[in-house]
């Protein structure tokens, strides 16, 4: 006899100045929603472990063989010529205006690379080159790419656009935002184009231990350890007549919680975590906002813009999903083990006339020539091909049905309407004043944002028992003196003690490093105290570590600084702050030839880097080295040519 439980969810700086660099970061955190019904899903609970694809395959081979073909199952890889589909040859050259730089992505036999290199005429000035570790994306839309340096995982800047057959920058990096080689993949990227658990480093942004290879059985069946040893002790379950409650099928569940399962990535958004939950917590089967609020941003005369991971959100603004009670879901059309390539779009028809009976010239009023022109596919006409407004080059069917008739006039003014929870109709306050601040920190820094999330955080009781999303308002209003006040008010020595949590978004070491920022604004040495708790928390975040390091220096601790410099360039050696911190300390110590050493290990990381530039400026006026200090000073001026210093330091030189 099987042992049916009912689990509880598992929780489970000189001159010219001392240039000591600040990297600025980002983060979030939320309450629980209501409670979900008990499950009986055995696999649910926190011991069962995942056992991979591979295990999965040896009793379910054909449905292994065509999941591989499908966009989630080879939605990440190593980058290989079997995984990419993107069309390099030596000729491939990507150029970004704004920053005068040149990608060149090529292959060495089987191993892809990307050179970064800027031109003076014909001459070379500066380049660097990565080797590139993996491809995300299944080359329907894009291949994407990253590399690792030190288990860290990074973006590179070059996407392959599949329907255009045309090499570009990725998403984000357009229009003078390319972040070159230092955009951080995070455990959200991660736990949605790949398989769990993902490898991910607690106390971390971006280091894994490993990288799993795309999308796998157990993202939508759970984890399968119990199932599996229930199936080799010849515990099998006849599931023609009952429910096998070690494995989840998704067939088996209510139809609302079938969409769960396809929501927890197919509704991409602002992504706000239940107080105490993680990206790890979800399971099919479960309800999504017992993890997480989804919120998107509504806008009067924007009808029918839309983010490309917005499936789910268009599909419930259909009339077809509305009418059906909510009995109408993904896997109504999509079969998630058969590729949409090779799916004929007699089965996508075939949907539509389970309500819509009889053939499609029976109720659809278009002429029969184009009907017959389309192959009277409904799709074409009631889920257009469009472009999404975060996606260059990319088209994708809108998965919100409609009737085609007259286009809206949407020429009116663009007006900002409010965040919804799309998956939460009831969602907290304490989730609302979150949303809020993430949308200004993440998507869109306009000044509503943080007047809306004020709103909510003064209905949420006192300062001091919503402590660290005060401190996360106060530093996004840049209001150091009102952080500096809740402090006070609180305690500095019970605030340090309240700040003692781990946890996978690192919240508890966000507001130290929030704080410490904040006060080493205002000039205050408690900074340090703060600094150096971020880095007990969230060892493996490298620009904490960096922060920690200069607040040591400032206070005169310099030898303990240079250690944490030291350890932190063991962890992350092509970290350019801390490069250009440590050469700057070295100068002042004398060590002229280490000083030299890192300032240009710093600015080969980047050829812009205007601190760096500085502080090799004034390396070499310490060496009476008049030329090359005037070609360090055009070289800030060039990048910014505001910089007082460097302009003061210009007519010094020319004197």
């Amino acid at each position: 006899m099987r042992i049916r439980s009912i689990w509880k969810w598992g929780v489970i700086l000189m001159v010219i100045g001392l240039v000591i660099v600040v990297s600025r970061c980002t983060q979030d955190a939320v309450e629980p929603t209501e409670d979900v019904e008990a499950l009986t899903y055995l696999n649910h609970n926190d011991t069962v472990k995942y056992v991979g694809i591979e295990t999965c395959k040896q009793c379910h081979y054909s449905i292994y063989q065509s999941f591989v073909e499908t966009g989630m199952g080879s939605s990440f890889g190593v980058a290989d010529t079997g995984k990419s589909v993107a069309n390099i040859s030596g000729h491939s050259i990507l150029f970004d205006s704004y920053h005068n730089l040149n990608y060149h992505p090529y292959w060495a036999n089987d191993s892809l690379h990307v050179k970064e290199f800027r031109l003076s005429g014909k001459d070379t000035i500066y380049k660097k080159k990565v080797t590139i570790d993996y491809v995300v994306g299944s080359g329907q839309h894009t291949n994407s790419h990253m590399y690792e340096h030190n288990n860290y995982l990074f973006q590179a800047p070059f996407t392959w656009y599949a329907q255009k057959g045309k090499l570009d920058l990725p998403p984000g990096y357009e229009n003078g935002a390319n972040s070159r080689f230092d955009r951080k993949i995070g455990l959200e990227c991660t736990s949605c184009h790949n398989a769990m658990p993902t490898g991910f480093v607690p106390g971390s942004i971006n280091k894994y231990t490993k990288v799993p290879k795309a999308i796998n059985c157990e993202r939508c069946h759970g984890p399968g350890e119990l199932h599996v040893k229930r199936m080799m002790a010849g515990e099998v379950v006849d599931t023609s007549k009952e429910i096998d409650y070690s494995i989840i099928n998704l067939k088996k569940l209510p139809v609302d919680l079938q969409f769960e399962a396809c929501q927890r990535c197919h509704l991409q958004g602002n992504s706000v975590m239940a107080e105490g939950k993680n990206f790890f917590d979800f399971k099919p089967g479960m309800k999504l906002n017992s993890v997480m609020d989804i919120y998107l941003p509504r806008y009067s005369n924007a009808e029918d813009e839309f983010i490309m991971a917005s499936h789910v959100d268009r599909f419930k603004q259909s009339e077809c999903y509305i009418n059906s009670k909510e009995n109408f879901n993904c896997v109504s059309c999509h079969n998630p083990h058969i590729s949409v390539k090779v799916t004929g779009s007699a089965q996508f028809n075939n949907s539509c006339y389970n309500c819509h009976s009889g053939a499609p010239k029976h109720e659809c009023t278009e002429d029969e020539s184009k009907l017959k022109a389309n192959g009277y596919n409904c799709v074409v006409c009631h889920m257009p091909n469009s472009s999404s407004i975060d996606i260059p080059h990319v088209t994708v069917h809108d998965h919100k049905i409609k009737v085609p008739g007259k286009v809206k006039d949407t020429t009116g003014l663009k007006r900002f309407l409010g965040l919804v929870a799309v998956n939460n109709d009831r969602p907290t306050t304490r989730s609302k004043a979150v949303a809020y601040l993430q949308q200004f920190e993440r998507f869109d820094n306009k000044p509503y944002m943080l007047d809306s999330a004020a709103y909510f955080l003064n209905k949420l009781g006192s300062k001091a028992s919503q402590k660290n999303l005060w401190v996360h308002y106060y530093f996004l209003r840049q209001d150091y003196s009102a952080v500096s006040e809740l402090i006070n008010e609180i305690g500095e020595k019970s605030f340090l003690h309240s700040l003692n949590k781990t946890s996978y978004s690192n919240d508890d070491a966000w507001t130290a490093y929030r704080i410490g920022e904040a006060l080493a604004t205002l000039g205050k040495n408690q900074s340090l105290k703060f600094y150096q708790k971020a880095t007990e928390l969230a060892p493996y975040i490298p620009d904490f570590m960096n922060k920690y390091a200069t607040a040591l220096v400032a206070t005169g601790r310099v030898e303990e600084g240079v250690t944490a410099f030291k350890k932190l360039l063991n962890e992350l050696p092509n970290h350019k702050e801390a490069l250009n911190n440590l050469g700057f300390v070295y100068m002042q110590q004398g060590k002229l030839q280490l000083a030299q050493l890192y300032l240009e290990k710093s600015l080969a990381e980047d050829p812009d880097y205007e601190k760096g530039w500085l502080n090799m400026a004034s390396f070499h006026i310490l060496q009476e080295n008049k030329p090359m200090a005037m070609k360090a000073i055009n070289e800030v001026l060039r990048i910014n040519p505001r910089n007082e210093k460097a302009k003061s330091a210009k007519l010094f030189l020319e004197q």
